[in-house]
């Protein structure tokens, strides 16, 4: 049974019935075990070996083993990937630690619903799995994909492409040609679109809409995305026009986090003074609010610096109210750095 310790140690503590079977138990063994407490059921047909309560990682475990031939899928792939309590896993809102674990599974099987496991049956599935992680789970393209084109809204799913990318856990060239692998999958045009403006330097919910509300549909000039200032240690400038002297920075916190981020917040604003750049700060009202009025302000503010353009009317400037957006939840602002 020294290959069952090995499985043991290094699935976190967690086997299956199939496993102890396949390396030369039996089920009196098994029974056995388990009325000495050196086992305890998880799901039908899986074990962990103590009495407490579980880890993360082995539910994960155990819920792979449990639907086995499985793999670990959306934000439970993300997290086994960045592990547990990760600062820079890409979350949602039902992505705690006592969360359901989320499972993959090949589309024609059919294997019963355990509490706290949430099944997704995928075609495909063998080639979009890593086997070799622990617990095996789908590769991170695939998880950061999946959960963006099932959001609930695009801005949900605006924040899950750009998470995943300003938060390195990937690149957009990385989520394109994924996506270009995918046969079916919902939003593809949107997805697509986004992910071409996250090449581009977007590197939040708040900055694409930014892009895709204020600056591109008003006919503003384009700024210079992510721009690094070294003046004065390494800054990102959220939207820097540089022709202009004028920095957009966005402001994605809907409830500002304390007094020290908001200083440093002004000490980034007091230092592109210092260095003669004019800085506006816009948060989730001036963007997903009213962005044509946003627009209106911003242009004559790049007037003033020297712009000879105009704000150009787009489809929602004509009536009033049509274009407003809910202020989406609260998304942490998110920046490379």
């Amino acid at each position: 049974m020294q290959r069952l310790v090995q499985i043991l140690n290094e699935q976190d503590g967690v086997v299956s019935r199939r496993q102890i079977h396949e390396h030369g138990g039996t089920d009196s063994e098994l029974r056995r075990f388990l009325r000495r407490n050196e086992l305890q059921s998880i799901h039908p047909g899986v074990y962990v070996n103590h009495t407490g309560s579980l880890t993360w990682h082995q539910r994960a475990w155990a819920a792979v083993l449990y639907a086995w031939p499985a793999a670990l899928t959306h934000q439970s792939a993300l997290r086994a990937a960045n592990g547990p309590g990760s600062p820079h896993s890409t979350r949602t809102s039902a992505d705690h630690g006592d969360g359901p674990i989320h499972v993959a599974i090949a589309q024609s099987r059919k294997v019963r619903v355990q509490d706290g496991v949430v099944l997704h049956r995928m075609r495909g599935l063998s080639a979009r799995v890593q086997w070799n992680r622990s617990p095996p789970r789908v590769r991170i393209e695939e998880a950061v994909l999946d959960l963006a084109a099932e959001a609930t809204s695009e801005v949900d799913a605006v924040a899950v492409l750009a998470g995943a990318v300003s938060s390195r856990q990937t690149t957009a060239p990385r989520l394109l040609e994924a996506l270009r692998r995918r046969k079916k999958i919902q939003r593809r045009s949107f997805l697509t679109a986004v992910l071409a403006d996250v090449d581009h330097g977007t590197c939040s919910v708040l900055e694409h809409g930014y892009l895709t509300r204020i600056e591109r549909p008003h006919g503003l000039p384009t700024a210079v995305r992510q721009a690094v200032d070294l003046s004065r240690g390494t800054l990102y400038r959220d939207a820097l026009y540089e022709e202009y002297d004028q920095i957009v920075e966005l402001d994605g916190r809907i409830f500002h986090s304390g007094a020290r981020h908001r200083d440093r917040d002004l000490d980034r604003d007091l230092d592109a003074a210092v260095d003669g750049l004019d800085g506006v700060r816009l948060g989730w009202g001036q963007v997903f609010g009213d962005p044509c009025a946003t627009a209106k302000k911003v242009g004559l503010v790049l007037q003033a610096r020297g712009w000879t353009g105009q704000v150009q009317p787009c489809p929602n400037c004509a009536g009033p109210n049509l274009h407003r957006s809910p202020v989406p939840e609260d998304h942490e602002h998110r920046r490379s750095a």
